[in-house]
């Protein structure tokens, strides 16, 4: 599993910022920050880009990796003393940390775009995933897209509470065009202007000729807990 925990130390260690790792991977600084920040994660191409820019190997970003490295130097006997005692506190944690989960029904089909946007549908399936929190919400659905980082981050399933518009600078969702958008809206006198959180993102203006709809607000967004 990729540890942020490690990538940071090893860049702090070689006393490189965030923004020239961004420059040379050809990135924004905000997607790298989500990386060490845990909320994302790097592709395996990324990764291999990260070991060759930080002078390691691709394995060495795994959590697992100093485990690994320090069993593999143990003789047999201590091996069988390390797995023994790896199976005590396995049995121990699951024992103790049992976490509740809640079930959240997405809407599968319609991505709330934080980029380009995405074709909406009248009829929509919904999948099942699970938070560690118990949300009050009206709908859910995928956030898609960067142009909302670094706060809401693609993949990440944003909570709708249905209404109309109520103030300047709220984080709505937005129908626009056949098009579902999550963006700070702004009511103008001939439309909605729709304003991304990262600045590499122009704004956007909904005509009212258009028809834009408020859905509702954004009230929550979460990265779905993974194995539930």
């Amino acid at each position: 599993m990729f540890s942020p925990e490690v990538l940071k130390k090893r860049r702090s260690e070689l006393k490189i910022s965030q923004a020239e790792i961004a420059r040379q991977l050809g990135i924004s600084r905000q997607s790298y920050f989500t990386w060490e920040s845990g909320k994302t994660k790097p592709n395996s191409q990324n990764i291999e880009k990260l070991a060759h820019i930080l002078g390691v190997s691709a394995s060495y970003f795994e959590s697992e990796y100093k485990i690994v490295k320090t069993y593999l130097q143990l003789n047999s006997h201590n091996r069988e003393k390390v797995e023994n005692y790896a199976e005590e506190l396995l049995t121990v944690q699951e024992e103790n940390n049992v976490i509740q989960l809640y079930s959240i029904k997405v809407i599968d089909d319609i991505e709330l775009s934080a980029g380009l946007g995405e074709n909406i549908y009248d009829e929509s399936e919904t999948v099942e995933v699970f938070a560690d929190k118990d949300y009050s919400y009206d709908i859910a659905t995928w956030i898609k897209g960067d142009s909302m980082e670094p706060v809401y981050l693609s993949g990440e399933v944003a909570l709708i509470r249905e209404g109309g518009f109520d103030y300047d600078g709220a984080v709505y969702a937005v129908v626009w065009n056949e098009r579902a958008y999550i963006k700070k809206v702004y009511l103008e006198e001939d439309g909605y202007r729709l304003v991304s959180l990262n600045p590499d993102y122009s704004d956007m203006f909904a005509s009212a000729e258009d028809n834009p709809r408020i859905v509702g607000k954004i009230i929550g967004h979460f990265m779905p807990v993974v194995g539930g």
